[in-house]
């Protein structure tokens, strides 16, 4: 579904990624994990329009993407959830994830049939419909993003460490939905942290360092690779 190919960019003339290629098939799950400044989250933002690429190319499909708007890509059906603070506290839940409908908003019939969609996907969305968004707690936020990105009824969803600053019982709700909407036939394309939380929801994995694409393979593969298991997993790998 995606290709990256020899992908450069920056910011403020100092360059992030130096040369990245990356591929994610359609119904799957890729994780990209490394250190802190190996160009994760850079890479999300050249894929969304919120950064344009210096170099290479972006292809969703077989057509470019590089260098178009971040309106033009949500229109390719490709969704960004950010790391935290995406939401307007002071807006109530229904109306921040009608935010998401943005670009359909014209047509309030097609727009009511997506927010009863995602309010069937996302029960939170139903049950705290009134409620102020900065009354809801860390997890219930994360799925209101989510839920809001799904107004827009995407084929790939882009998501900048899910598992940030939430309890486990909340992780497990996030880890849940995003298993969902991938077996729903959505693409989901994340950035974490949590070596073993990310490494454990996807398909396939792609480790990062110093802006360029180190190992690629199945999770499986990534998880058992013998530098990889020791130096983000804390352990030896399996046999």
């Amino acid at each position: 579904m995606l290709t990256m190919k020899r992908v450069v960019a920056g910011y403020g003339g100092g360059r992030v990624l130096h040369g990245v290629d990356l591929e994610c098939a359609r119904q799957t799950i890729t994780c990209i994990v490394g250190p802190n400044g190996a160009g994760k989250s850079t890479v999300l933002r050249v894929i969304s329009g919120l950064l344009t690429p210096t170099e290479g190319e972006i292809t969703v499909d077989g057509g470019p993407i590089a260098g178009r708007s971040a309106e033009e890509i949500l229109r390719r059906g490709i969704t960004q959830v950010p790391q935290s603070h995406a939401l307007f506290p002071a807006m109530s839940v229904q109306e921040n994830v009608l935010m998401g409908g943005y670009l359909i908003r014209r047509d309030r019939k097609l727009l009511r049939e997506r927010l009863d969609l995602v309010r069937a996907r996302v029960p939170l969305v139903a049950e705290r419909a009134n409620d102020s968004a900065g009354n809801l707690s860390g997890g219930q936020r994360r799925m209101v993003e989510i839920a809001r990105c799904l107004m827009l009824d995407p084929g790939m969803i882009l998501l900048d460490e899910p598992s940030l600053g939430l309890d486990p019982r909340s992780l497990a709700g996030v880890a849940d939905l995003i298993n969902e909407l991938n077996r729903d036939g959505v693409t989901v394309l994340l950035v974490e942290q949590n070596v073993r939380l990310g490494l454990g929801l996807a398909t396939h994995g792609v480790v990062m360092e110093g802006g360029r694409v180190r190992l690629t393979g199945t999770a499986a593969e990534i998880k058992n690779h013998p530098e990889i298991a020791s130096l983000y997993l804390g352990k030896e790998p399996t046999t």
